[in-house]
């Protein structure tokens, strides 16, 4: 509970100190259900996600699960491509990028990211219908909590919660699906053969939905998501926010229809509540801008048909700037808003170019350590290789394997070898040389393999071919 005491200092003059109770307990968001253009475009932009989320690790490409992460293996298969372990900068480079993206978006129209698209709120907002189908609109929640318990109660609060559950299992068993094949995932599900990690993973993962969105909802964007502490620093007076127009709206009060309010010395605002009665964090947009404020537009909506009722012009509640409010023009090309954009059009372009011109192929090579050099009974000095060749398309193909460097050097070993997709080939590699040719007794030595179907794929490796010390 927060209390405010008032202190007087030596002056005269007064001081309100808010203290605020860390340990207070949670006072449960009752929200309103309006119709309204921001509602629909929350959910048509939830539905596609949710779809993409659920579907994807059913579609099958060459053979195999679309977007699979197979860490055993340690392959990340997305689409047409697979990525491997020395591609983690890929991962931390695209990471960055996703971050500037998010920048360069809040600087303009702040945090429609929490608003729109955060996974928070989506499931948030399944949880939430199932609310609404079981237990009614907010004044039905209200009376039903504060009922005693009957057989009704019992009934929709079951039903809500069996609701929750459900869809807590299906997004923690399909986020499993994107680590362990999915249909096998199934099949160890309906015959309880599945692995105890996976069961374990599942659960943990479906508990963890079912109390960030059932329970925790507002909790985890007030005080757990870092970015709601951090956003604020990206805002300016041009940033595009939910914002209430004081100047139009107050003195606010109750009014009939009809009357004319200005007469009366009142603004637009009825104080109807509704804006506080939709906000999923519970918050009064009219007490100014609030970092709890997720930009999601619901108050808007209710606004706007408040207004429509009473006859007034809209957007007493909208998306607009601090400028605008003050009744200055807003400026969208501004300096850090054009910043944040070149740096994410550049890295964009440079992470698009590495992957267009990824070579899907990676050849290493191991000198035998325990064996400097042999001479052969034919009097050659020999080297011994072990030669790894890593496809790393989803298709086989055929290597042409060379040694090259400054002598002519005798290879023994496979020349062409066939290597399936995704496979790591190893085979051993043997070069010999007269020693009387040897020049130095350490001598560079490339390992050139090539693709027969396609020559732009290919990869050369340095190794060294180490003969004895010639001596004068």
């Amino acid at each position: 509970m927060s209390h405010e005491h008032q202190h007087e200092n030596q002056q005269g003059s007064e001081e309100v100190i808010k203290i605020l109770d860390l340990y207070e307990t949670r006072e449960k968001i009752y929200t309103r259900r309006l119709k309204g253009f921001f509602r629909d475009v929350r959910k048509y932009t939830l539905m596609p996600m949710m779809a993409a989320y659920f579907l994807l690790p059913w579609l099958n490409i060459d053979g195999r699960q679309a977007i699979w992460f197979d860490l055993p293996e340690r392959k990340f298969h997305i689409f047409w491509l697979t990525f491997w372990p020395q591609d983690f900068m890929l991962l931390a480079w695209l990471l960055i990028i996703c971050a500037f993206a998010l920048f360069t978006v809040t600087v303009l129209v702040g945090r429609v990211w929490c608003g729109f698209s955060c996974p928070q709120t989506v499931w948030t907002l399944w949880f939430m219908y199932a609310e609404h189908v079981w237990e009614g609109d907010r004044n039905q929640r209200i009376k039903l909590d504060n009922a005693p318990w009957s057989a009704n109660k019992v009934i929709r609060k079951t039903g809500k919660q069996v609701s929750w559950l459900l869809i807590a299992f299906v997004t923690g068993f399909t986020f499993v699906g994107y680590f362990n094949p999915i249909r096998d995932l199934t099949m160890g599900f309906l015959t309880f053969d599945a692995h105890p990690a996976a069961v374990f993973w599942t659960a943990f993962f479906a508990f963890m939905t079912y109390m960030n969105a059932g329970f925790l909802r507002e909790q985890v964007c007030l005080y757990m998501c870092p970015y709601a502490r951090f956003q604020s620093v990206m805002f300016d007076k041009d940033t595009m926010i939910v914002s209430y127009d004081p100047r139009r709206g107050e003195p606010r009060g109750a009014r009939k229809k009809g009357q004319d309010h200005l007469e009366e010395g009142l603004g637009d605002c009825v104080d109807c509540s509704l804006c506080v009665q939709v906000c999923p964090t519970g918050i009064d947009i009219r007490d100014g801008i609030q970092y709890e404020c997720i930009n999601c537009g619901l108050c808007v909506d209710a606004c706007d048909s408040v207004m429509d009722k009473m006859g007034y012009p809209r957007n007493l509640i909208s998306f607009t700037t601090e400028h605008n409010l003050a009744g200055n023009k807003t400026e969208i090309f501004r300096p850090r808003f054009i910043g944040y954009a070149l740096v994410l059009t550049v890295m964009v372009s440079l992470f698009l170019y590495t992957i267009a011109s990824r070579i899907p192929l990676q050849v290493d090579i191991i000198r035998d350590r325990n064996l400097l050099y042999r001479e052969t009974p034919e009097g050659f000095v020999e080297n011994i290789y072990t030669l790894k060749i890593n496809n790393m398309e989803n298709v086989s193909h055929s290597y042409v394997i060379k040694a090259v460097g400054d002598y002519d050097f005798t290879y023994s070993g496979d020349r062409q070898v066939e290597v399936a997709g995704g496979e790591v080939y190893s085979l051993l590699v043997r070069l010999e040389l007269d020693p009387g040719l040897l020049r130095e007794p350490n001598a560079k030595v490339y390992f050139e393999v090539e693709s027969v179907d396609d020559p732009s794929v290919s990869a050369t490796q340095e190794s060294r071919f180490i003969g004895p010390s010639r001596r004068y």
